[in-house]
């Protein structure tokens, strides 16, 4: 059994170029279906129970939402959806500096630079200490044996849910180096799912913070697992973008595309998007990301 909802959507969005903005897309529970342009996600209710899985697309203009569940809480997925693919975020500022350079243009003109997150920042946290050290097919193993061994299944018993704090704390860090294969994160996830579990870190109001940048960064590099690239990815998802989260693969990019394939240092690439302010990470993020939307 399933039923539709849909969302209206602002003029300036894109749903094409939302969900093949971020490599999230390639991580359960999402599962983005290239062909026909659909992306799925297995969502729960406000106390994090009766996951649910639903398939969003385009729809002449409107999000179409299909879910599959006898009972689910209709309010609850729409505001996640927003949340997900960045509905609410005012970009108008950031078309307007991309307009004035002429190879970054592109970004305006087809309404890119809404970066797909997860529906809680918890997600987003423990998938970015998996992306940290290691190949982007490791990350999707760690990604899936936590949703498929710690997720608890959606309603149409095919898929499951992304795994609760809660679900996550109630195991050791022996199961996430054996099960997980998590390698040394496995202490991290046992302490950080216990923390956020017990209200001791509160990874959700980062969302609404009013701390300064350095601030908020400091507060999220606390916690083990976290540095600087991992806290200037965390900024972005939660709607800051002044850290630029330079990893290898950026840097590559970044040395390929300006620099004719030259190491540099970091300063360089600083100088080369400062001209962006608070929206430099990002400029980057879509520069780097350009070819990604050759595909579509």
């Amino acid at each position: 059994m399933s039923k539709l909802t849909f969302i209206e959507i602002p003029k300036n969005f894109s749903f094409r170029y939302t969900i093949h903005s971020h490599g999230w897309s390639d991580l359960l529970p999402f599962q983005l279906n290239a062909e026909d342009q659909t992306l799925s996600y297995v969502f729960t209710d406000k106390d994090r129970k009766n996951p649910v899985t639903a398939v969003i697309c385009d729809k002449a203009g409107k999000l179409q939402i299909e879910v599959s569940g006898a009972t689910f809480d209709e309010e609850k997925i729409r505001r996640d959806v927003r949340h997900c693919l960045r509905l609410d975020d005012d970009l108008s500022e950031f078309y307007k500096l991309v307009k004035k350079e002429k190879s970054m243009a592109w970004i305006a003109n087809v309404n890119a630079g809404r970066l797909l997150r997860s529906p809680t920042v918890y997600e987003d946290l423990v998938k970015t200490i998996c992306t940290t050290n290691c190949s982007w097919s490791l990350t999707k193993k760690m990604t899936a044996n936590l949703v498929e061994k710690l997720g608890e299944p959606a309603a149409d018993g095919i898929f499951r849910a992304f795994p609760t704090a809660e679900a996550m704390a109630s195991v050791s860090a022996d199961f996430y180096r054996e099960e997980i294969r998590a390698g040394y994160r496995s202490s991290y996830f046992a302490e950080l799912a216990e923390a956020v579990a017990g209200g001791k870190i509160q990874p959700e109001k980062w969302l609404d913070s009013e701390l300064p940048t350095k601030e908020l960064k400091r507060e999220m590099k606390k916690i083990k697992g976290v540095g600087d690239y991992a806290a200037e990815n965390l900024l972005k998802l939660v709607g800051n973008y002044e850290g630029l989260a330079l990893d290898s693969w950026v840097r590559a990019q970044f040395y390929k595309k300006h620099n004719a394939g030259t190491i540099c240092e970091d300063k360089e690439i600083e100088r080369f998007y400062e001209k962006f302010g608070v929206w430099r990470g990002l400029a980057l993020w879509c520069d780097m990301t350009e070819k990604w939307f050759d595909r579509i």
